[in-house]
This record gives structure tokens, C-alpha cells and sequence, in this order.
């Protein structure tokens, strides 16, 4: 084990050999050393950087038309909305103005039927009063009939003696009697 060691060890010993080594100018090797690492990447990178490049710019394309897509749908979609909004701001109007114009119907018709109702109370109210006053006289016209006649019944009564009143019973058969026989 000691001879793996000491082989590893030993290669950082070994002298250069002429054309291979290790260059530790920096400035005479860097540009060649980035030429060399950007020509290898260049010629093996290119397929790949392409396909990535190419892929990122289907993406980007995709993307685009999507939104483009997307874009065209809300445009479409907000003048659908709007011709939809503009159609009920409409409706909402005439709905407004038919609404105000049947009020105002109601209010008419609702302020006829009440004149007539009034109107009709109001004749109802003289036709009661005009009732109760003719009820009210006749009930006065009797009252001053039946005292009038009891009065007269009562003078009659006074006055009258049986001979006057058997008198008159003579005469309004007498007047009966001749009644009779022009009648016949």
C-alpha cells in the first residue's frame, strides 16, 4: 500500500516533459484556454443552446398566442357584457317610465273612485236625513192628528147628549138610505 501512496505522491514530482505541463502565465494562457473552452462549447453546445433557445421561444410564441386568444375572449365577452348592460339599462327605463305612468293611473283612478265614494255617501247621508225628516213629520202629523182628534171626541163627547146623538145616528142613516136607492 505504501508503493499506491508513494506513486500518487510521487507524480507531483515529475519533471515536465517538454511539449505537456502546466503553464502558470496567466495572461499568455487565459485567452488561449477561453478560446479553446468556448470553441468546444460553440461546436457541441450549439444543438443544445438551439433546442433550448428554440423551446423557450415556442413557449414564448404559445404564451403570446394565448393571451392573445384570452385577450380576444374578454373583448368579446366585455361587448357582450356591455350590449347586455346597455339592453337592460334600456329595459330598466322603460320599465321606469311604464311604472311612473301606471302610478300615475292608479293615482287617477284611485282618485276618481274615492270622489265617487264620497259622492255616493254624501247622497246616501241626504237620503237619510231627507228620510228621517219626513219620518220625523209624519210622526209630528199623527201625534197632532190623534190629539186633535181626541180633543174633537173629547168636545163631542161634552156637547153631545143622547137625544143630538140619536139625531145624528137618524141622519147618517138617512144619508145611507139614500145612497142606497141611488145606487140601485
Amino acid at each position: 500500500m505504501t508503493n499506491l501512496t508513494d506513486s500518487f505522491v510521487s507524480l507531483g514530482h515529475w519533471p515536465s516533459a517538454g511539449s505537456f505541463g502546466f503553464n502558470t502565465d496567466i495572461l499568455a494562457t487565459n485567452p488561449i484556454n477561453l478560446s479553446v473552452v468556448l470553441g468546444v462549447l460553440i461546436f457541441f453546445g450549439k444543438g443544445v443552446l438551439n433546442d433550448l433557445l428554440d423551446n423557450r421561444k415556442q413557449r414564448i410564441l404559445s404564451t403570446i398566442r394565448n393571451s392573445e386568444e384570452l385577450r380576444r375572449g374578454a373583448i368579446e365577452q366585455l361587448e357582450k357584457a356591455r350590449a347586455r348592460l346597455r339592453k337592460v339599462e334600456m329595459e330598466a327605463d322603460e320599465y321606469r317610465m311604464n311604472g311612473y305612468s301606471e302610478i300615475e293611473r292608479e293615482k287617477v283612478n284611485l282618485i276618481n273612485a274615492t270622489s265617487y265614494s264620497l259622492e255616493q255617501l254624501e247622497n246616501y247621508k241626504n237620503e237619510t236625513l231627507h228620510f228621517e225628516q219626513q219620518r220625523a213629520i209624519n210622526q209630528v202629523r199623527q201625534q197632532v192628528f190623534q190629539q186633535a182628534l181626541q180633543g174633537a171626541l173629547g168636545i163631542l163627547n161634552s156637547c153631545l147628549n143622547s137625544e143630538l146623538h140619536f139625531r145624528t145616528i137618524s141622519a147618517n142613516i138617512g144619508i145611507l138610505g139614500a145612497m142606497e136607492e141611488i145606487t140601485d
